[in-house]
């Protein structure tokens, strides 16, 4: 894998991947490669390798897993020990949507499910979303269905859309600690309905830490996206488990 900031004394690997035929590689050899390309952000290169692998008779479902979501996961790994930064996940997100535009349609033909369902905003009042977006796309690359409510986001538009796509999540984002005491807003009105156990709640945001979390009555705080994507991964198994075992 790439790191930009070691310079090279000339353009031998950057000529190495132009000329690099996807097509000529084995299936572990070009899932290998996909995970490098996801982690310099080549999009082209992941669609190419996307197409090859359904090609020779793969599953979506196989190449969603085995060649983006395991590339996402080192991404996110890195990013949460902060060898990569916002910018380059961004472009690995990216990288990881071309492929997603590929399998999505296929994935639905097939009726693969997901590996749960999570709503996301930005509270009411704030209108920053990078944060809000990066996570989304980490929760993607991590096998999840994603609905982005976007910015500025009450408790209505919350709760209806938890409603109508059967979501297992929700998460809700500030970066303003005026908007911050929302959340509660959003997650009392869960209780006052009787639906607060239907879903597992995550907050984030740079204002936010533990201590707020538990005040507000969420399921877990996260102070990143590589987290995020973790840490419903993890509750959603949990909760699955439990249900399971009931």
């Amino acid at each position: 894998m790439s790191d930009a900031s070691i310079p090279s004394s000339d353009n031998s690997e950057d000529e190495f991947n132009d000329d690099l035929d996807l097509s000529t590689l084995d299936d572990a050899e070009l899932t290998a490669q996909m995970h490098d390309d996801l982690y310099d952000g080549m999009g082209e290169e992941i669609g190419e390798g996307t197409q090859i692998l359904l090609g020779r008779g793969w599953s979506a479902e196989e190449t969603l897993n085995k060649a983006l979501v395991a590339g996402m996961k080192v991404v996110g790994d890195d990013f949460r020990d902060g060898i990569l930064f916002v910018p380059e996940v961004l472009l690995a997100a990216n990288a990881m949507k071309v492929g997603m535009e590929i399998l999505r349609p296929l994935l639905a033909e097939t009726g693969v499910e997901a590996v749960g369902r999570v709503v996301i905003g930005t509270v009411k009042g704030d209108i920053h979303d990078i944060g809000k977006n990066l996570v989304g796309m980490m929760l993607e690359g991590a096998g999840f269905e994603v609905v982005d409510l976007g910015i500025n986001t009450d408790v209505d538009s919350f709760l209806d859309a938890l409603d109508e796509h059967n979501a297992d999540i929700l998460g809700m984002s500030a970066l303003l600690t005026t908007t911050m005491p929302y959340m509660k807003v959003v997650i009392d009105t869960l209780i006052e309905r009787g639906k607060r156990d239907d879903y597992i709640v995550i907050v984030g945001g740079a204002p936010l830490n533990e201590e707020f979390s538990l005040a507000v009555g969420a399921d877990a705080y996260c102070s990143d996206a590589a987290i995020a994507a973790e840490t419903a991964k993890t509750l959603v198994d949990e909760r699955r488990a439990a249900l399971a075992a009931s």
